[in-house]
C-alpha cells in the first residue's frame, strides 16, 4: 500500500451558531466565532489517497486527475464563499471545520473509489494551530 497526497488552499467565511441556543450560549461556547457578521479563514486542505501502484502508469492515482476532482467538487464550491450561506453541501449543518472535513470526505470517497483508489484521510487546517483529520 502506498499513499499520495494533494494539497489545496481556499479562503472561506463562516459563523459558528447553534439555532437551538440563545445568543448568550452561542457566544459562551463559540466566542468570537459566533460573530453575527461571520469571520474567515485561509484553509489548508490535504487529501491523502492510498492504493496499489498500477504497473502500467506507475501511479496509485494520477495526481493531475486528483487535482481536477478536488477543484471541481470542492474548491470551486467553497473558495471565497460563505460556508453558512453559499455552500450547498453544508446547508443545515453547523459549519465547524470538523463537519466540513466530514462533508468533503463524503463527496470525495465515492469519486476516488471509482478511480480504483481509496480515500485515506481528509486533513483540514483552519489555522496553523487548529487542524482536523478525518479517516472516514
Amino acid at each position: 500500500m502506498i499513499y499520495i497526497q494533494r494539497r489545496e488552499k481556499f479562503c472561506a467565511a463562516h459563523k459558528l451558531w447553534n439555532e437551538k441556543w440563545d445568543a448568550e450560549t452561542n457566544v459562551k461556547i463559540f466566542g468570537k466565532c459566533s460573530n453575527p457578521n461571520y469571520h474567515g479563514h485561509n484553509f489548508d486542505l490535504l487529501v491523502t489517497v492510498k492504493g496499489e501502484i498500477d504497473p502500467e502508469t506507475g501511479f496509485v492515482m494520477n495526481l493531475f486527475e486528483l487535482k481536477k476532482i478536488l477543484k471541481a467538487n470542492i474548491i470551486d464550491k467553497i473558495d471565497h464563499k460563505n460556508l453558512n450561506l453559499d455552500v450547498d453541501f453544508m446547508a443545515g449543518k453547523l459549519t465547524s471545520s470538523e463537519n466540513l472535513a466530514v462533508a468533503i470526505w463524503d463527496i470525495l470517497a465515492p469519486i476516488i473509489k471509482s478511480k480504483n483508489a481509496i480515500l485515506h484521510c481528509v486533513r483540514l487546517a483552519e489555522t496553523d494551530n487548529n487542524i482536523i483529520e478525518y479517516y472516514g
